[in-house]
């Protein structure tokens, strides 16, 4: 298990954790989310997973519930 945190962007509420943590659960591995919700700012979501995850794969599963995974 591997336990990776990405930082994401323009999250403010509970429905946007809800969605971002739909959208990544739907990658192959993905075992764990838990988000530090910073309102406004820069949250980060932590991932566990069984092996290392592809960043695009996740910048695809952000995007697609509508935010953004801040530059690396």
């Amino acid at each position: 298990m591997t336990t990776t945190t990405y930082s994401v962007t323009g999250m403010t509420c509970g429905h946007c954790t809800a969605a971002v943590t739909e959208e990544i659960s739907k990658l192959i591995g993905v075992k764990d989310i838990s988000i530090d919700l910073v309102a406004g700012g820069t949250s980060a979501v932590h991932v566990t997973s069984e092996s290392a995850l592809d960043e695009a794969a996740v910048r695809e599963a952000v995007d697609e519930a509508g935010y953004e995974l801040a530059a690396s």
